[in-house]
């Protein structure tokens, strides 16, 4: 640890904790077991309110990562400090959000590890690594993004691609399942979420030939409820030749055609992985969540069609899985612009000014997309948060270059939204590049992107983070960032919005102007969602320090915790 922060977290007043009268580490976690909390679906269905929790990873389940907690606030976050510093054993990417019950964290690590600790003071309780199966196939790293918690049992998708259950008192496994399978490219790196009994996890992999899935498992005993495939049987679709803001795409539908009546509906390998958390209406018995990419990725001539529901909001029956609306933004999608960063549930203004309930999801070309949650139906899309060039220009052999890049836009970084505000909050990221296709047959579950997407180079990189008000899909304010960004947002009733770069920089922003209020250098790459809550009437506000694959940001092994003194 260099010197610097070892100084700043003495000031941060570790020494009084550090110091105090000795206790067994037994006798801490036999306590730790017998006033273990445990989570009822009543408290998972009004987590929105709760200020001292945080239950989801994404906060509730309308998915806003918004806290209610206002003690820490745009008046007095300059004087936050380091309460405590947790290192893990796996030095590689983080993008846990950690889950709080209690007073005790659990947070996963790269490789499968969790961790359950005191959330006031850093104690460990106990550490689970996964024994993972001689394969696993992932893309982007090694990644897991948290666990579910129902009852007093933890929920983790697997890079072997299984569910796992664990005792929230010992991290003893309860029961594990195979979700799919590993040598064809499925694996698990998203987050689940539990409703009513049921563990609702989808799957990676769109880049291997999958196809696509959410499956809900039964929360005791782990069978499977039901499955809903997000390639069906009948991936053609109405032959789009627009994106969903009205811009040709550049297809050429007479050959797309001619390709169907030989190679017919390619859906068994269409892709379309769901790599990140659904969100859920109660009143509505409602699931909703994105489609990624297909594939191949960039080789559109073996996979015609619109490539249903890849690149969509879909939304399913929390009851039977049953298929209910899709809204496609990119069909038959060359540029690997997937939809993946989670679907945020929301109040919004439709085209007659009503009030309505609204889905939002920010994109990958740039555009936070505003639904009908009732019907799908898009009532408005954003201004363009980054650079749009070329759209929508067909990959080459030679390689065309298109904005935004492969990256984004919005990438699987989940957006935050203020019912304070009205405004969404994403970070966005600028990577030129260029599109090759090169054309190849299925490989049978190895990598398949049908060509590359390259950085250029000598173009800069840079974010933004970006504030819309979805009423109106205006950007009220932008703050631009020197590198990249990628990780997730947390906002709060405080007027705060926190959030994470590359280059180490925790950063808390003033919700309503975009005005940076503090900031402290982690060390390693701040590329997770963030979370806050309370224990013993404090406010923390916790997030990993990991780095992050995709853009080879300095990993890390620790998550940082922080209080006003």
């Amino acid at each position: 640890m260099k010197r610097s922060l070892f100084k700043a977290l003495l000031a941060g007043s570790l020494v009084a904790g550090f110091l105090s009268a000795p206790v067994s580490a037994g006798e801490q976690i036999e306590t730790f077991k017998s006033t273990l909390s445990t989570v009822s679906q009543d408290m998972l269905n009004k987590a929105s309110k709760d200020a001292n929790n945080w239950l989801h990873v994404n906060g509730n389940y309308s998915n806003n990562r918004f806290s209610p907690a206002t003690q820490i606030n745009a008046g007095n976050v300059g004087q936050l400090k380091p309460a405590y510093v947790f290192q893990t054993a796996v030095l590689e990417s983080m993008e846990t959000a950690p889950l709080v019950v209690g007073g005790v964290m659990y947070l996963t690590t790269s490789y499968n590890h969790v961790y359950a600790i005191d959330a006031a003071t850093g104690k460990e309780y106990w550490h689970y690594t996964h024994k993972m199966g001689p394969i696993t196939t992932y893309c982007c790293g090694p990644n897991n993004r948290g666990v579910a918690m129902y009852g007093d049992t933890l929920f983790m998708g697997t890079l072997d691609a299984k569910l796992v259950a664990l005792d929230a008192k010992t991290g003893e496994v309860k029961w594990e399942t195979q979700i799919a399978d590993p040598e064809l490219g499925y694996s698990e790196t998203m987050a689940p979420t539990v409703v009513d009994g049921k563990v609702l996890i989808g799957t990676n992999g769109g880049e291997y030939g999958i196809r696509g899935f959410v499956k809900a498992y039964d929360a005791e005993s782990g069978d499977l409820l039901w499955n809903f495939n997000s390639t069906p049987e009948n991936s053609v679709g109405v032959w789009a030749t627009h994106d969903a803001t009205g811009r040709d795409m550049h297809r050429d539908i007479a050959a797309e055609k001619a390709a169907l009546g030989k190679m017919g509906d390619p859906y068994r390998t269409l892709g379309g992985g769901v790599w990140m958390t659904p969100a859920v209406d109660l009143a509505t018995r409602t699931v909703f969540f994105v489609a990624g990419n297909p594939s191949p990725d960039l080789d559109g001539s073996i996979r015609p069609g619109d490539n249903l529901y890849t690149n969509s909001m879909v939304a399913v029956s929390l009851d039977t899985g049953a298929y209910k609306w899709h809204s496609q933004y990119i069909a038959h999608d060359v540029w690997d612009l997937d939809a993946v960063s989670p679907p945020i549930l929301v109040d919004a203004m439709d085209a007659n000014g009503k009030m309505i309930p609204a889905v939002i999801h920010g994109g990958k070309t740039g555009h936070v997309y505003v639904h009908d949650r009732a019907t799908g139906k898009l009532i408005r899309f954003s201004e363009a948060m980054v650079p749009q060039e070329n759209m929508w220009v067909l990959p080459t052999k030679e390689g065309a270059r298109m904005l935004p890049g492969a990256n984004g836009g919005v990438e699987w970084s989940p957006m935050a939204y203020s019912p304070n505000t009205g405004y969404s909050y994403a970070m966005n990221l600028h990577q030129p590049m260029t599109y090759h296709v090169e054309s190849s047959p299925y490989p049978g579950g190895k990598l398949w992107l049908g060509g590359a997407f390259k950085a250029i180079a000598e173009e800069e990189q840079w974010g933004n983070l970006t504030a819309v008000d979805v009423n109106t899909g205006k950007i009220t304010w932008q703050v631009k960032t020197e590198q990249p960004m990628i990780g997730g947002v947390l906002a709060t009733a405080g007027n705060l919005v926190f959030t994470g770069e590359g280059n180490g920089l925790f950063k808390a922003y003033d919700a309503k102007s975009g005005a940076v209020l503090w900031q402290f250098n982690c060390g390693a790459g701040v590329n997770a969602p963030p979370v806050t809550f309370t224990v013993g009437g404090k406010q923390y506000v916790a997030v990993a320090a990991g780095g992050n694959v995709q853009l080879n940001f300095k990993r890390g092994n620790s998550v940082f915790v922080f209080a006003l003194p």
